[in-house]
């Protein structure tokens, strides 16, 4: 069953260990750095529930004839990705920013491994009847999930039993119950959610067919031993007037510390053998890839929708200079939406009988919307000029002493002071803000590195067809021995 907002935020009432700005945090529901954060959340859940979004954001199972969260629903049909979009589309709508971290955009990563249980069987078939009835299990109760990936990783030129063993998670023990580990993560948005995938980062295992750092599992938020040590939020430091979108869905990110924690048997989806770990490192973002760019997405859409809306208050959109920026924004858009739409349209049948956006499409899809991300920014910036920097705060807006003054000299035409002094604070925030900084580096790493970024698009692209058709022209012999 759906929960709606409150059973979200009673959820997290449920003892668990937060920590951010050096206070130990009794309620995050409450707590003004988690609280707009959670009320968004929490928000999404209600979107669920209410006649006008309703179809939007859910399904009826077929088994159950329950309603469940598109989001959730592993994807089988074109139309499951059609809605999956029309559902991120509408929380964001809802939300007026970009929240990337809510459930929909990690609970891929499950499908696959959902994919992998034939590697699964080879361990212990009850590992893939773990992961099968996980992936039902998420599918019917909604959980707010969230995948833990990132290590503090320590020194990298050295193997971890080299050093600090625990700068990677590990197993340390296990017993009838299951097993014990041992260890830290980071993840965004961990500290307000119910659960957690957890896998190992490390591709390359040095030929080591078993390892105590091979563990994936699905851990509690609120179990004994994990604890949740922040990063300082951006909410709360300045007034919402000044600062729209870090006040409204700024996404905290924790370092989960596993401290000798016990998951059961029944929430462990490989453990120790290498091979299971290298496959879901090799697949991880097969499907959470789509929700990921679709956020790319959005945010391109509010940039261009601030060049363009500045450029008319200003009234410098006549100008060729000027078109040409906005064009290059355009360009960003529509080149991102085009990779989502063919890679739906060009969808491809899993290994587990489910369907994945197109790889190669989707791949190539990350790496433009990531790497071009930045210059974007920086278009946007030459484009707006330097008065996003230089505008006074609200406050100082609103005091009748320099009131005047402000509403002389900020005033364009018909466009009060008050409606230009708002879109500067939006344009700030969206691009130079500490939020904006934070963002950007985030959309860079959140799914890995670039590096790894274009090593998926290699592993995932068929060369096949180019190189024979080169070879054909050529009048050459292909490298396989075949004649064009």
């Amino acid at each position: 069953m759906i929960r709606t907002a409150k059973d979200y935020k009673e959820s997290l009432r449920d003892g668990r260990q937060v920590w951010i700005d050096g206070e130990k945090v009794d309620d995050v529901t409450s707590h003004p750095m988690f609280k707009p954060i959670v009320d968004a959340r929490a928000r999404i859940y209600d979107l669920a529930h209410q006649p006008g979004t309703q179809e939007a954001m859910t399904y009826v199972d077929d088994e159950t004839g329950e309603r469940c969260a598109i989001g959730s629903k592993p994807p089988v049909t074109k139309e499951d990705w059609h809605h999956k979009r029309r559902s991120v589309e509408t929380v964001l709508d809802d939300i007026r920013g970009v929240v990337t971290r809510v459930g929909d955009e990690t609970v891929g990563e499950m499908w696959a491994l959902f994919d992998g249980q034939d590697v699964l069987n080879e361990i212990d078939p009850a590992f893939s009847e773990n992961i099968r009835r996980y992936v039902r299990k998420a599918t019917l109760e909604d959980p707010f999930h969230v995948s833990a990936n990132t290590d503090p990783k320590g020194d990298r030129s050295k193997w971890p039993q080299e050093q600090d063993p625990d700068v990677l998670l590990r197993v340390v023990g296990e017993n009838d119950n299951g097993i014990v580990v041992r260890g830290a993560k980071f993840e965004t948005a961990a500290a307000y959610s119910h659960q957690a995938f957890v896998k190992p980062t490390i591709a390359e295992w040095n030929n080591q067919t078993h390892s105590e750092y091979a563990v994936g599992f699905r851990a509690d938020m609120s179990a004994p031993g994990v604890k949740h040590i922040c990063r300082s939020g951006f909410a709360g430091r300045h007034s919402d007037a000044d600062y729209p979108l870090s006040n409204r869905v700024d996404e905290v990110d924790t370092m989960i510390v596993f401290d000798d924690v016990l998951i059961p048997w029944e929430d462990v989806f490989f453990y120790r053998h290498t091979r299971a770990a290298s496959f879901i490192r090799a697949t991880l973002h097969r499907y959470s890839i789509f929700p990921f760019v679709l956020r790319h997405l959005r945010l391109a859409d509010l940039m261009l929708g601030f060049a363009h809306a500045g450029a008319r208050q200003t009234g410098v959109k006549k100008h060729q200079g000027v078109r040409e920026k906005i064009a290059e924004l355009a360009c960003y858009r529509e080149t991102i939406n085009a990779h989502l739409v063919a890679a739906v349209e060009q969808a491809e049948t899993s290994p587990g009988g489910l369907l994945m956006p197109h790889q190669a499409t989707m791949y190539t899809g990350r790496v433009f919307a990531c790497t071009h991300l930045s210059a974007m920014m920086h278009t946007l910036r030459d484009l707006t000029g330097c008065q996003i920097s230089l505008a006074p705060s609200s406050a100082t807006f609103a005091n009748p002493e320099v009131k005047p003054y402000l509403d002389k000299y900020f005033r364009i035409g018909d466009v009060d002071a008050e409606e230009r002094r708002k879109l500067l604070a939006f344009g700030r925030d969206l691009l130079n803000s500490d939020y904006a900084n934070h963002r950007l580096t985030f959309q860079l790493f959140a799914q890995s590195p670039p590096f790894s970024h274009l090593l998926a698009v290699y592993n995932n692209y068929d060369f096949a067809p180019a190189t024979e058709l080169m070879c054909a022209a050529a009048d050459i012999t292909d490298i396989d021995g075949s004649t064009p």
